[in-house]
């Protein structure tokens, strides 16, 4: 029996059971696989057979992994990284060559931006971007040797929306391969290939695992894409491990609860620092006052868990409200059930010049939140009390 509802896939889609009837899937914890005479070794090399030959190209666990994403993204096939980075890395390098270019949303993802900016350069690959308020400016941007419109969205750390359908149709128009980095919204809230994506990212680090335990990534859409993202990757080796593709497909049985609770709770941060006279702009996809907030409402299910802020007085007063969280933590991560709070202009973003910061929408005062599953009143009790002390 298939289904078609996204929790139903999450949980039930499986690896083939072993003799020993498993209910959970176990850990493939092996480097290699055996072949059973000299013509099945030659065969699954030439891959006449689908089949595990070694844990750097495919294995168990991390196959059954892809397939869920797969699933709950729409997508044609998929392949599983180390971490979101190396799946981010590995499909621009795998589908670029020398003298192509990138369109770009400017918010995107400080290592993706020095990805763009201070490595591919070095392969004669150059970006263009444009800002998430100008995607009329777009279309002037494409040359002929460009290759990819790629955004993010909701993006990273500022929360702006971009209309996917929007680029989807700029990229269809011009042939280009539209690439969204999905991992703020995960599959259950937004699926980009439904606008028009040819391959979605996600840093499955963050919501998808959900606790801060482990390390991944994956890359899905077009099986023809896919197929160079494998070559490249087999031969590269940024593969995921078996055991953090368990740990991620467990997580996964249970992402549409954990997701549903984030956002419920965000939104209520989100509602309670609009209120605060500490805090001079509020942005969360699902509130009225967002300025993308119809095209959130169009293209997201929900909202998702991480809320920026403006707190009054810039970099020195996000400095003393980071100061003073008792009960959240300070880390560069998201997406897990701990409550994170940053200030990117003091942290993350502090080696980018003012006019760069602002470029991507990082204000000296603006913090980011990624709301967590602590009960709501909590959450807001710690803002509440932290956006007093830093007075």
């Amino acid at each position: 029996m298939t289904s078609n509802h996204i929790e139903t896939q999450a949980i039930r889609t499986q690896i083939e059971r072993t003799d020993f009837l498993e209910h959970s899937n176990p850990l493939y914890l092996t480097s290699s696989f055996v072949f059973e005479d000299a013509e099945d070794m030659r065969a699954s090399f030439a891959e006449e057979k689908q089949r595990n030959i070694y844990s750097r190209f495919t294995n168990p666990n991390t196959s059954e992994f892809v397939s869920k994403i797969c699933k709950m993204e729409g997508a044609e096939d998929g392949y599983a990284f180390a971490t979101g980075m190396s799946a981010v890395f590995s499909t621009f390098a795998a589908l670029l060559n020398s003298g192509d270019h990138i369109v770009s949303s400017r918010s995107i993802f400080g290592s993706t931006n020095s990805l763009f900016t201070k490595f591919l350069p070095k392969w004669n690959i150059e970006t263009s971007y444009f800002k998430v308020d100008e995607v009329d400016k777009i279309a002037s941007l494409i040359q002929p040797n460009t290759k990819v419109l790629y955004a993010e969205s909701p993006t990273n750390p500022a929360v702006d929306i971009l209309d996917l359908e929007l680029l989807g149709n700029i990229a269809k128009k011009h042939n280009l391969i539209f690439i969204v980095d999905n991992c703020f919204a995960t599959p259950y809230l937004q699926n980009p290939i439904q606008f028009g994506a040819d391959l979605v990212i996600h840093s499955a680090t963050k919501l998808i695992d959900g606790q801060g335990r482990v390390l991944g990534g994956v890359t899905v859409g077009r099986a023809d894409l896919i197929r160079e993202i494998y070559l490249f990757s087999r031969n590269t080796g940024p593969a995921l491990s078996p055991f953090n593709a368990w740990i991620l497909s467990k997580s996964l049985e249970t992402l549409v609860v954990r997701v549903e609770r984030h956002c419920e709770n965000a939104l209520k941060v989100a509602e309670f620092l609009e209120t605060h006279p500490q805090v001079q702009l509020v942005k969360y996809p699902f509130l009225p006052s967002h300025p993308q907030y119809e095209t959130a409402k169009k293209q997201m299910k929900l909202g998702g868990n991480v809320v920026s802020f403006e707190i009054k007085g810039g970099v020195d007063a996000g400095r003393k409200f980071l100061n003073s969280i008792k009960l959240c933590s300070l880390s560069a991560n998201l997406g897990d059930t701990r409550t994170i709070v940053t200030h990117p202009a003091s942290t993350t973003h502090s080696k980018l010049s003012v006019e760069d910061r602002l470029e991507t929408s990082i204000t000296d005062g603006l913090i980011r939140v990624s709301v967590g599953l602590e009960n709501v009143q909590d959450i807001i009790a710690d803002l509440q009390q932290a956006l007093t002390n830093e007075r």
